[in-house]
């Protein structure tokens, strides 16, 4: 169970976390600069579990894995959006940042309403209210589960992939 935080449509790459501290890969470091700019108070109200909602097209711009990096640093335990930008979707599955898209939770909630959600299943719980967002996949919810896709590799190997396909 988590909060939500909800953002707009085109959230980019650089709102989520700036250029100028892309010369880190220091999670910490970049959990504490998390939406600085767009949303200043955020890095220090998130809380392990909290859970963005994003409108369309959440993650656009640079491909920097830096993006999926801060929000999963920042102790959120989803992103929820009506739809990705390709790149940070695959960046955030690679670094273990469950994603869900569901175009039909957006318009239901508001910032710091309970949410519950299952990436297994695509169930997202608010307000008393079901939803089914679109599953990531066997494999990616596999390397979620790892941790990251280094992770996966490690402890089971490249043949874990095919296992899970």
């Amino acid at each position: 169970m988590g909060r939500i935080f909800k953002f707009g449509d085109a959230i980019s790459t650089d709102a989520i976390i700036p250029g100028r501290y892309n010369v880190t890969t220091d999670a910490a470091a970049l959990g504490k600069a998390c939406f600085i700019e767009a949303r200043p108070d955020f890095a220090s109200t998130a809380q392990p579990g909290d859970v963005i909602v994003g409108g369309r097209n959440f993650g656009c711009g640079s491909s920097r894995e830096h993006a999926p990096m801060a929000i999963k640093a920042a102790g959120i335990q989803a992103v929820i959006a009506r739809s990705f930008a390709r790149i940070f979707y695959r960046n955030a599955i690679n670094i273990g940042l469950p994603v869900l898209q569901c175009d039909a939770v957006y318009d239901a909630v508001a910032d710091g309403d309970s949410v519950s959600i299952d990436i297994r299943s695509g169930s997202i719980e608010v307000n008393g209210k079901m939803f089914r967002g679109e599953t990531p996949g066997p494999v990616a919810v596999a390397i979620m589960e790892a941790g990251t896709l280094i992770d996966l590799i490690k402890t089971r190997g490249w043949a874990a992939i095919e296992e899970v396909s």
